[in-house]
Order: structure tokens, then C-alpha cells, then sequence
């Protein structure tokens, strides 16, 4: 890589901040009885420091604009931080840049407690080393001492990554390369004026520049497990919503099924009038759809490092032919392993769930299929092969109980996903 420390600014650098400011901006003016800007003006707020915007744009004294910055914050802080979201790219590259042995640090004039608090959000606190930010009482952000501040004690080359040409000069000030993220909110002329001495056009050809031919880090495959009704497809198209704003490519699918020929599979495994299917039939059945999505889908989207959330995997099949149907789990892998070829989720979260309470939540909201017209015994012994397999793999599987609430259910998934995409284990 060009450099072993790599400083980030975080508005228009790592996130996408404009609606939160500019909104807050706002809703600062009209509380102070001055006249609004349109969006153009207001989006000029977004970098330099707040109080100095508030002086050069909106004309304000010293002494208003501290006022103004105070009022400012009560939106911010409130919901303005949570109306942003991470460039795409963003996240990949920080997990890139880490897997290569980086030291990542932020720079940034905002707040340490609405900067961390937008990190931890969206899951990028786990890939930075340090933040440097301001104190809520101080209004004067100096951008070339916090980059002091962000760089580590010992470096071989370092660089400051920015929108502004405050965040170039902050660069140059410490003796380390300015990059300019053009795709933020300066133009080139502001990013040349101060410096920089290169501008990348997008985030693809930051991370280009940035890791200089060394390997990105591979994409990461998380499967959602549980009995019918436990709430995994929810928790899915949720953690999907959430994945997307925090800058990573999300590839949602299901098995069976997820390309077409394995949803044509999947509509003769679970169509009622295939009530006579044997076992070993439908275990194998399973098993020709999964080698075809694996193939088609799951592979190549771990290629382009894109995280690939899947609605059951393997461990499906191995709780419901292995344990449902007694085949055994030993027989039921064995048969799997063509379709697989050792490939399993990086993590597997499990929504521990009472089968009955389930099965009753399922059944309320649609018609049941084949697999769900089953006797009582079966969904206890699925239920009971998914305990014994979270068990047995306990760094793979996180058990999340899913007798919450939703918000409740969600809270916990997230923090196994930020785990998952960090490469540790879950606190």
C-alpha cells in the first residue's frame, strides 16, 4: 500500500452528511429569526467549521454564532446525526485497509460524542484506530491540530483523505500527503488551490490509489437460521436496509432457491402435492439447488467483496433432513459437500424461538407450505438439531433470542453483523 496511516475527514469523506446539516443549519436560522439560503448556500456549511459558517455566510457576530451553534446542535444531536449515510464503497475500503495492516484514523471539526456516536452507528468504529474532534464547548476547529492529533506516534508514510481544502491544508501542515475526495462536497479548484496531491473522482478510484495493488478483503456471507416464524426474514430485509447505508454492497437471497433454477427446485420441494417426497429426496433436492445458487449467486457476489445475507443455508438442511427427518447431520454435510465445496457462512445467526410459538406466528400471516403441514414432532426435532448445532459451533453461530421485540431482536442482530464484518467475535 502507498501508506501505512491513512487519516479520514468524516463529513463528505466517510459519510454522506448533507441532509442532517443542512436541515439543522436550517433549523438553526429560522430559531434565530435569519433569513434561510437555498439548498446551494446551505450546502456550503458542510466542512469548513460551523461557527465560521455562521459568521462568513450568514453574516453573524462571534458572539451570535456561538448562540447559532448552540441551537444547532439541539437538532443534530437529536436526529440530524441519524439523517446521513455512509458512501458506498466507504466500508469495504476501511475493512480493506485494516485486513492490510493500516492504522485508520478521523479527523473531523464535529463534536467527539455525535462523531463517535455516527461511527458506532453506522458500524465503522470497529476499522478506526483514533478520533480526533472537538470538545462540545470549543467552537474553533483547527484542522492541522487535530490531524496531529489523528496521526499515530510512528509512521512510515502517512496522508490526510478530505473533501475541503481545510482538510488539505491540515495535510500539508503535518508534513503528509493531502488526497482529495472529489466525490464529497469541495470542487477540484478548491482541492488543487490547497494542495492536494492527488484527487480521486470516486471512492473506487480512492480505494485504487489507496491500496496500490494490494488485496482487497473478501466479501462476507452471514445466513439467517431458525424455525418457520422466528422472525429471520424480517431481521434480514432490515439488516439489508442497514448494511446498504452503511456504504457496503448487501446481495439479499434465499434458499431454497435464489436464482432460477434453484427456485424452480424450491417450488417442488415445497409444494403440497409433493407430499409423498422421500427424505433422502428431499435432502438431495436441497442439496441440487444450493450447489446452483452457490455457483450462480453466493461465489461470485464474495468475489466482489459484497456482503451476501442469506435466508437459510446449509444448516437449514441439516436441522430439518438431518434432524426433522432423522437422516443425520454427518449424512446430510456428506451430501452437501458437492453443492458447497467448503464453503460456509462467515457467521450464522440463529433466532432462538419456541417452534409452536413460531409456527402460530407464521401461520397467521400466510398459508402454510409443505414442510409446515408437519406434525409437532418434526419442528421439535428441527428446533432441537438447531441447538445442538449452535452448540457445536459456537464462533460461527450467534444465538439471538427472537422472543422480543422487533427493535429489540434488531439491536442484537446488528451488533453480531458489526462483529461479522470487523472479523472478531462478539463481545
Amino acid at each position: 500500500m502507498k501508506y501505512d496511516a491513512v487519516i479520514f475527514d468524516l463529513d463528505g469523506t466517510l459519510t454522506e452528511s448533507e441532509p442532517g446539516i443542512t436541515k439543522s443549519v436550517q433549523y438553526a436560522l429560522e430559531k434565530m429569526n435569519r433569513p434561510v439560503p437555498d439548498s446551494a448556500a446551505l450546502r456550503r456549511y458542510i466542512g469548513p467549521p460551523l461557527m465560521e459558517s455562521f459568521m462568513d455566510i450568514a453574516g453573524m457576530t462571534e458572539e451570535d454564532a456561538i448562540r447559532a451553534v448552540g441551537v444547532y446542535r439541539e437538532r443534530f444531536t437529536t436526529v440530524g446525526w441519524r439523517e446521513n449515510s455512509v458512501y458506498m464503497g466507504i466500508a469495504p475500503l476501511l475493512r480493506s485497509l485494516k485486513a492490510n495492516g493500516a492504522y485508520i484514523a478521523v479527523a473531523t471539526g464535529k463534536p467527539e460524542e455525535s462523531s463517535r456516536r455516527i461511527l458506532e452507528y453506522f458500524g465503522l468504529a470497529p476499522f478506526i484506530d483514533r478520533l480526533a474532534a472537538i470538545s462540545p464547548t470549543d467552537h474553533h476547529a483547527d484542522k492541522p491540530a487535530l490531524v496531529r492529533r489523528a496521526l499515530p506516534e510512528q509512521y512510515a508514510r502517512a496522508c490526510m483523505v478530505g473533501d475541503r481544502a481545510g482538510d488539505m491544508e491540515g495535510a500539508l501542515a503535518n508534513g503528509i500527503d493531502g488526497i482529495g475526495a472529489l466525490y464529497g462536497y469541495g470542487s477540484r479548484e478548491e482541492l488543487e488551490g490547497a494542495g492536494a496531491s492527488y484527487i480521486a473522482e470516486d471512492v473506487a478510484a480512492l480505494e485504487r490509489f489507496l491500496l496500490d495493488g494490494s488485496p482487497a478483503a473478501p466479501g462476507v456471507f452471514v445466513s439467517f437460521e431458525g424455525t418457520d416464524g422466528c422472525g429471520k426474514t424480517t431481521q434480514m430485509k432490515r439488516a439489508a436496509g442497514w448494511l446498504a447505508s452503511c456504504g457496503y454492497e448487501v446481495v439479499s437471497t434465499r434458499e431454497p432457491g435464489g436464482c432460477p433454477i434453484a427456485e424452480r427446485i424450491r417450488e417442488i420441494i415445497l409444494d403440497v402435492g409433493s407430499a409423498g417426497m422421500t427424505a433422502e429426496c428431499e435432502a438431495l433436492l436441497y442439496a441440487a439447488a444450493r450447489a446452483q445458487h452457490v455457483f450462480e449467486v453466493i461465489r461470485p457476489a464474495l468475489a466482489r467483496g459484497a456482503v451476501v445475507l442469506c435466508d437459510r443455508f446449509l444448516d437449514s438442511s441439516m436441522a430439518y433432513q438431518g434432524g426433522g427427518r432423522n437422516l443425520g447431520v454427518e449424512l446430510v454435510r456428506a451430501v452437501n459437500e458437492p453443492a458447497v465445496k467448503g464453503l460456509m457462512p462467515d457467521k450464522t445467526l440463529f433466532y432462538d424461538l419456541n417452534p409452536d410459538k413460531a409456527l402460530r406466528r407464521r401461520l397467521a400471516v400466510s398459508q402454510p407450505d409443505r414442510l409446515e403441514l408437519e406434525k409437532k414432532e418434526f419442528t421439535d426435532a428441527v428446533y432441537g438439531a438447531y441447538l445442538r448445532l449452535a452448540r457445536d459451533n459456537p464462533e460461527r453461530i450467534a444465538v439471538i433470542d427472537g422472543d422480543r421485540s422487533i427493535e429489540a431482536v434488531e439491536a442484537d442482530t446488528r451488533r453480531a453483523l458489526i462483529a461479522a464484518l470487523a472479523g472478531r467475535q462478539e463481545d
